[in-house]
């Protein structure tokens, strides 16, 4: 708390007022204040005395943070702990559970938060089917890190168009995910690299702000907890393993560490070099827990027409198979599977990326007959070549 608990920005009066939480920490807010209601409790020559800001702005920073910046009023909360030289064992076995063989990544992803919180970094998923495998745990850890610079939402807020409580946080987590439309998928996308975003708070205009949030999504769906494709490298999942044993006091244990972690963070070195927009190189963050999400988020069109042509494969042992749209078409209203042609050619020219032929040359059209049987006649056509590598690398083979 300031010596003096109110500051004039612009034209309107503000008190600094520290909530009291149930942890028994402190939260500072600003409130707006009257001018009258401090005339009353401090009489006017009190007034003069009170700092006086152009307006607010938000500059993140936790090493060298300034509260006055050119006559601004930075809202970036200032981060508590004073740091210290120590160990911190608790913090360490927190963080191999979370990282597992990419601990040093993890390491690295938090060092940038902290030393360069404008930093844009990979969506962090944390994902397990199971229960008590610390993902809560490590929420709770860096909401106490990071303070008031971290925030929570729901489905439901992130979906709603007021964004004016997490515009302006470093780390925006989501817990739960389950992002069922495409369009909140794009959205984090976007606002993942992006560095501004539109703040709107409910009966004000929008404006425009720089933003650097980093977005961390939390889910016991493992499978499509999120629509992402098969190009997709935004995204760092990890599959949280269940805790061998729960221990009750090791939040608290895990928050007696903070300043000694921080001290290390400060000194450490990265041990990964820029590579990307991300910091971080899609090959690095590449996990198996990604490629399963990728897997599940292929279509019902896609994935059936994959299963059947590597069927054919496997009764004809073939390495590869021609195909043009009008086939797969027929042998997928064998299976009662609802498409069309637009969607089937997109399929193959845009999310498999084929090439047809230029002219109409002869081929064996895979065909499936009303007894259920496979077979292969011949016919002409600008087909498509599919081959096994790529179904059995994308799709695998049962």
């Amino acid at each position: 708390m300031k010596d003096t608990p109110y500051i004039r920005v612009g034209t309107s009066y503000y008190k600094l007022v520290c909530v009291p939480t149930i942890a028994g920490n402190f939260n500072e807010i600003i409130v707006p204040w009257t001018l009258e209601a401090i005339r009353q409790d401090h009489g006017r020559s009190f007034i003069g005395g009170i700092k006086k800001y152009d307006g607010f702005t938000c500059l993140p920073s936790h090493i060298h943070f300034e509260q006055d910046c050119h006559g601004f009023y930075n809202t970036y909360a200032p981060l508590p702990h004073k740091l210290r030289e120590g160990a911190f064992p608790y913090t360490l076995q927190l963080l191999e559970h979370i990282f597992g063989p990419q601990l040093d990544l993890g390491l690295d992803y938090l060092q940038l938060l902290y030393v360069k919180p404008v930093q844009v970094l990979p969506i962090l998923c944390l994902v397990s089917k199971e229960r008590s495998t610390g993902k809560t745990t490590f929420l709770k850890w860096l909401k106490t890190v990071f303070d008031n610079n971290l925030t929570y939402l729901t489905n439901d807020s992130f979906s709603s168009q007021f964004n004016a409580d997490w515009a302006n946080k470093l780390l925006i987590c989501i817990d739960e995910v389950l992002f069922n439309k495409e369009e909140l998928t794009e959205r984090i996308k976007y606002l993942s690299t992006t560095n501004f975003n539109k703040l709107e708070a409910k009966g004000k205009d929008k404006r425009e702000v720089e933003f650097f949030g980093k977005f961390i999504l939390c889910s016991n769906n493992e499978e499509n907890f999120i629509k992402i494709d098969n190009n997709e490298t935004r995204f760092w999942v990890l599959k949280i393993p269940t805790l061998k044993k729960e221990e009750t006091r090791f939040l608290e244990y895990l928050e007696r560490e903070i300043p000694a972690f921080l001290f290390y963070l400060q000194q450490r070195k990265l041990t990964s070099p820029n590579r990307t927009r991300m910091w971080f190189s899609p090959a690095q963050i590449k996990t198996k827990a990604l490629e399963n999400l990728r897997q599940n988020n292929k279509n019902r069109v896609e994935k059936e027409l994959a299963s059947i042509i590597l069927s054919a494969m496997e009764t004809f042992e073939l390495e590869e198979v021609q195909l043009c749209p009008l086939d797969a078409l027929h042998l997928l209203n064998q299976t009662r599977i609802k498409t069309d042609l637009t969607q089937l050619r997109h399929i193959l020219k845009k999310d498999w990326k084929l090439v047809n032929q230029e002219n109409s040359l002869a081929y064996g059209k895979l065909m499936i007959w009303r007894e259920g049987g496979m077979g292969l006649i011949d016919a002409k056509g600008r087909y498509y070549t599919i081959k096994r590598e790529f179904l059995s690398e994308h799709f695998g083979e049962e």
